[in-house]
């Protein structure tokens, strides 16, 4: 028996950190993206009891595979599922680089966990169990509750899907023709930023004005203005990123750093640009989809 999971990833723009003693309500509010460029997660029953394998891109790979394993140990603590499983994970953008591909794989395996031993998709559920294993791992924060949305996403209220809130802008009609282009420099330790207090008390103090003035009117353009505007106020931003960054933005609707990674992206009418080793994506509007 086998079930595979397609979870978009997710460019967060702009957010902010709320902690909380429960991890269910710890998380962030902000504004990002979804892509139609994701993570598709198979998750196989195996007849090795208790031997977990996984692949990622079809290679072992135990620097990446720590989510998948924290999300399968919360699972199996509620569930005693002695099973052996075996987990592939297929990646189609850059990992730790701002996409959210933590949260991706850890929605995967938790759907893919449900449908497979439960006999459902208990979509609620599986979300609760990928959003804790990102808090406790510190590898993201708000990611598994926009991944449940579509488009561009606002996350209105922090915590997992069922106490965080989130809010889709912009019709379908005109998210259908924006591509998202994307050039990665390298990667980012999340948790080395989200854990950090000073790191923590800047993000938030920008972070909360920038959220203010994008409710008042949240678009596509002022998406795409408040994000370059928080990534360049939090100087999380390096040269390298701004100097794409910049060269994006002449030719395109608007363009911003990733949060949190090396990668800057931009939206345009036309998928063609003058940039090396860049990655086209549509606006997804699809969601989470069980194979």
């Amino acid at each position: 028996m086998k079930v595979s999971v397609f979870v978009p990833s997710h460019i967060t723009g702009f957010f902010t950190i709320a902690n909380n003693d429960n991890p269910l309500k710890k998380g962030s509010c902000g504004a990002g993206v979804l892509l139609d460029k994701g993570v598709l997660t198979t998750v196989k029953s195996s007849k090795k009891e208790n031997k977990v394998e996984v692949k990622i891109n079809g290679k072992k790979d135990e620097k990446n595979e720590f989510i998948v394993i924290k999300t399968l140990e919360l699972l199996k603590k509620d569930f005693k599922i002695n099973e052996g499983m075996k987990i592939d994970l297929k990646i189609d953008v850059p990992v730790g680089s701002g996409f959210g591909t933590s949260a991706s794989s850890a929605l995967g395996v938790a759907t893919g966990f449900f449908k497979l031993f439960n006999g459902d998709i208990s979509l609620k559920r599986a979300n609760q169990y990928a959003h804790r294993a990102e808090i406790e791992l510190g590898s993201g924060l708000g990611d598994v509750i926009a991944q449940t949305s579509k488009g561009i996403v606002v996350r209105k209220k922090p915590g997992f899907p069922g106490i965080g809130k989130v809010k889709s802008i912009g019709t379908q009609k005109e998210l259908a023709n924006i591509y998202v282009i994307t050039k990665t420099l390298g990667k980012i330790d999340t948790g080395s930023i989200i854990q950090n207090p000073i790191h923590q008390k800047k993000i938030n103090e920008i972070g909360v004005a920038i959220q203010k003035k994008f409710v008042v009117k949240p678009s596509i353009e002022n998406f795409l203005k408040y994000s370059f505007e928080f990534a360049k106020k939090t100087n999380l931003i390096n040269d390298d990123v701004l100097e794409i960054v910049n060269e994006m933005n002449k030719h395109t609707l608007g363009a911003s750093m990733a949060m949190l990674g090396n990668t800057a992206f931009a939206f345009s009418n036309d998928p063609s640009l003058d940039i090396d080793e860049v990655i086209i994506s549509k606006i997804d509007n699809n969601g989470i989809k069980v194979l």
